[in-house]
């Protein structure tokens, strides 16, 4: 039917077309590379770039045309410097996954049987009530700022899961992520064909590694280009587009610190974990647009409380730049004025009243204490609520 899509409808030689192209070199000035067909960005090349206004964006549309009419997937090596601040996260991590799994067994994962795998749902928030000090440094990571805007634009929403996959661990199953992605064929099918393409303008998928990642441990395996396959949603569950899938795809290794990230209408699948000795951890992150809805509800009020003491210590003290200090705050703060309550909370000197993440970060240049900042935040939630 005109305007809508079903799975009898979809072409696999259009599909078979569409993933046979090759990356155009003119088209990635900045990249090192596209081995396999995947752009490839060294972020340590890229950080006069990155702390430049003008040439940050320049970077950043280059990125953005990669993930919407592109390979759909690139590369950030060296995304995150801090080696040591990475090895810190994944003892916590670690140490939360051991707990989770003797108090209820552990959580499932959405394309891979259960035991294959271990999960930590919510891994954004977990880290932060842990270790604040880890979650700031983790979290200050510039070269992801800029993916995730490049992408959402500013004031994205950052939530994260840990994915753990042990030697033995099997492969996904080829699919398409959230939002159409997480429903099943029957209802993706009711919305229009205009939604699937909204669908993966909502969210980025990312993932920062936390070990060497071989290709024998598994890493994602990517189908470069599959989605500017507008009827995407509709055909990923079909065995022969699957199939063409599993015959075509590629993967990259990555090294710890290295960032993947890729549009979530990309057909991908997290690898086969054949070594004997690698526990392949990736910190899974899925990035929302401040206009829609994200997959984990996450109580960000909290978050702030518990991380505002080290990221004014870290601001007093140097230890923190400004652009790493906006890269932590637009990980864990609100940074949309809406949904509000306008009685209660309406625009003053603008068209939206204050974010939460402008709330943090002018208490933060202010010096103000915690006990001040918590009351504004406490008061700032309460003049939202209907």
């Amino acid at each position: 039917m005109h305007g809508f899509y079903s799975a009898d409808a979809c072409d696999l030689n259009e599909f078979k077309a569409i993933t046979s192209r090759t990356v155009d070199p003119t088209d990635i000035p900045n990249a090192t590379g596209a081995p396999n067909n995947v752009p490839v960005y060294d972020c340590a090349a890229l950080s006069a770039m990155l702390s430049d206004t003008e040439q940050r964006r320049f970077l950043m549309a280059e990125w953005a045309e990669i993930l919407h009419r592109g390979a759909g997937v690139l590369v950030l090596k060296s995304a995150c410097t801090n080696l040591a601040a990475i090895d810190r996260a994944t003892d916590v991590f670690n140490g939360i996954i051991a707990d989770e799994k003797s108090k209820a067994g552990g959580g499932a994962d959405h394309f891979a049987a259960a035991g294959s795998n271990d999960r930590i749902w919510n891994s954004l928030q977990k880290l932060c009530e842990a270790a604040p000090d880890v979650f700031a440094e983790y979290h200050a990571s510039t070269a992801v700022d800029a993916a995730c805007e490049a992408w959402l634009g500013p004031n994205y929403q950052v939530t994260a899961q840990v994915n753990l996959v042990h030697p033995g661990g099997q492969a996904q199953q080829a699919h398409r992520d959230y939002h159409l992605g997480f429903q099943t064929a029957e209802i993706s099918a009711t919305y229009p064909s205009h939604v699937h393409d909204l669908s993966p303008l909502m969210t980025l998928q990312g993932g920062i590694a936390h070990v060497d990642v071989s290709i024998e441990s598994g890493p994602t395996k990517l189908l470069p280009f599959s989605q500017t396959y507008r009827p995407g949603y509709a055909a990923w569950r079909r065995d022969d587009f699957r199939a063409h899938f599993e015959e075509n795809y590629v993967q990259l290794p990555l090294s710890k610190g290295d960032a993947l990230f890729f549009s979530p209408a990309l057909f991908h699948a997290a690898g086969s974990n054949s070594t004997s000795d690698v526990h392949r951890m990736v910190n899974l992150l899925q990035i929302s647009s401040p206009f829609g809805r994200a997959m984990e509800n996450i109580d960000r009020t909290a978050m702030c409380k518990t991380l505002y003491p080290v990221l004014l210590r870290g601001w007093q003290t140097g230890e923190l730049s400004e652009p790493e200090l906006d890269a932590v705050l637009s990980s864990a703060a609100e940074g949309y004025s809406f949904p509000t309550n306008l009685d209660r909370d309406p625009p003053v000197g603008g068209l939206a009243p204050q974010t939460q993440k402008a709330l943090m970060k002018l208490s933060i240049m202010a010096g103000a204490s915690l006990e001040s900042v918590s009351a504004d935040l406490d008061a700032q939630d309460r003049r939202k609520l209907a």
